[in-house]
């Protein structure tokens, strides 16, 4: 059986650096898939929950080769069944058009955000890291939820590096700044920048997502100080020391300023990919490379060179910056772009694949939608599997037209934006930053959750929110 096919359509490459396999110019027939095809995926999944704990020293020393072994698992099958030529095809798709652009944009930002050292003493009270996390959600939604987990996250840590307890401050940093804050504009979150250019108005999310976003982000701030305040008052060794950094000046001030100039590029060069379309397309192994991705590709590289020359070595040595992190993003998501894709092909599939089953939930018989069920499928999705091609797979869904979608549908296209969005907070990899916080996190020394220990948190913490949400918004 013929399971792989070429595409007739060309991928619109301003979000290709955002985006997992199978979502644009699919190559893959996904009716023509069982479940079986998702076993590698799910397998890789559970890697990243059980290894680190079960035999961390394998994990810590091997988690590269066994991330390339599922994605093998993947790669081989579709070799015996579509022979040689289909799968070099398919590799060369998901590798040219889609992990190299994404691991452009997601390093260019961990280069120059790295770059950015807030210089003074910052005693991470309840009141600091509740403002810290309120400034970064407000931000994130300008600089995008992993421009802005980049440029804080270290400040963040540093404030409360010294607290006997702080690994919840990093989960709520996850929640707010590398989540929940992107749901305002298209540069916010990936998903949202899919519907920019598939036709949503550029403010429709600021104007639609507004009040969800002020009750989810209110709430968990609260919630946060409260926990906060809980931990902080038991730490009577870090409440006596007013002064975390004593060998440092008084008073905060920015360090390695020129990379805030730098991010300001990065985002022009996203939003530039995205608005440009001069229609100039080179094929590349049967890969299409528009000449707008190109260019975004090549700034962002320009920009983080230009970060590594400019900024004085010292503001790195001050933020611990090494490579370490996005070297484990680059491996382990190298292996979930290449498992992720029949996975995402079945879903595509529709009503034809192995989860019609899913897609009929989100539609009444008299064919109206179910703007609750669009707002939980869409998250729970969302929550393991890239939230962009999610969002895009229930947009179509719901019929693909966005003049419509943002009129009669409004609440529907609302529903599945929350949730693409705010759901990539339930699980580390439900949203690109999520990880990176959790590698930068651990190798500053916090003790992380493992990668069940964090859905706890999620589960008692965002889940009854999200119920919240959907009782007020979506029933």
């Amino acid at each position: 059986m013929r399971c792989i096919r070429r595409a007739r359509i060309a991928a619109p490459v301003g979000v290709a650096a955002l985006l997992p396999a199978a979502v644009r110019a699919t190559e893959i027939d996904g009716a023509t898939l069982g479940f079986m095809w998702g076993v590698p995926f799910i397998g890789l999944l559970l890697s990243i929950a059980i290894l680190p704990l079960a035999a961390p020293t394998l994990w810590h020393h091997h988690f590269g080769k066994i991330s390339a072994a599922w994605s093998a698992v993947v790669i081989v099958p579709f070799l015996v069944t579509a022979g040689i030529g289909p799968t070099s095809g398919l590799v060369a798709h998901t590798m040219l058009g889609e992990y190299v652009p994404f691991m452009i944009l997601i390093g260019s930002l961990f280069v120059i955000a790295g770059g950015v050292y807030l210089r003074g003493n910052i005693h991470g009270s309840p009141g600091v890291n509740t403002l810290m996390l309120a400034v970064g959600t407000g931000i994130a939604s300008i600089a995008g939820t992993t421009g802005a987990a980049m440029l804080l996250v270290r400040a963040v840590i540093r404030a409360n590096d010294e607290r006997l307890h702080n690994a919840h401050v990093m989960v709520f940093f996850i929640f707010l700044v590398a989540n929940i804050g992107g749901s305002l504009t298209p540069l916010g979150d990936p998903p949202l920048f899919l519907g920019f250019l598939k036709g949503v108005s550029f403010f429709w999310p600021t104007v639609n997502l507004l009040q969800p976003m002020l009750l989810v982000s209110a709430i968990l701030l609260v919630v946060f100080y409260v926990i906060d305040r809980w931990f902080y008052r038991r730490d009577a060794a870090f409440r006596a020391r007013r002064d975390p950094t004593p060998d440092t000046p008084t008073g905060l001030r920015i360090e390695g300023g020129i990379n805030l100039v730098l991010l300001v590029g990065v985002m022009a060069a996203v939003l530039m990919s995205g608005l440009w379309k001069p229609g100039i397309t080179w094929d590349v192994l049967g890969t299409p490379i528009e000449l707008q991705g190109l260019v975004r590709d090549t700034a962002l590289i320009v920009l983080a060179g230009l970060s590594l020359r400019l900024t004085p070595a010292a503001c790195r040595e001050a933020n611990n910056f090494t490579w370490g992190p996005i070297l484990e993003v680059a491996k382990l998501f190298g292996g979930i772009f290449i498992t992720i894709i029949p996975v995402i092909a079945m879903l595509r599939a529709g009503e034809k694949g192995a989860f019609a089953a899913v897609v009929r939930l989100v539609t009444t018989p008299d064919g109206q939608p179910i703007n609750a069920a669009y707002f939980w499928l869409t998250g729970g999705l969302s929550s393991f599997l890239d939230n962009a091609p999610t969002y895009l797979v229930f947009f179509n869904t719901a019929g693909g037209d966005a003049v419509a979608l943002m009129g009669p549908m409004a609440t529907t296209l609302a529903a599945i934006s929350a949730g693409a969005v705010f759901m990539g907070a339930n699980t580390y990899i439900g949203n690109a930053p999520n990880f990176m916080v959790k590698a930068i996190a651990e190798e500053s020394g916090v003790k992380m959750p493992s990668f069940f220990g964090y859905m706890l948190w999620s589960g008692a913490i965002l889940i009854p929110i999200f119920l919240l949400v959907t009782w007020v918004f979506y029933l």
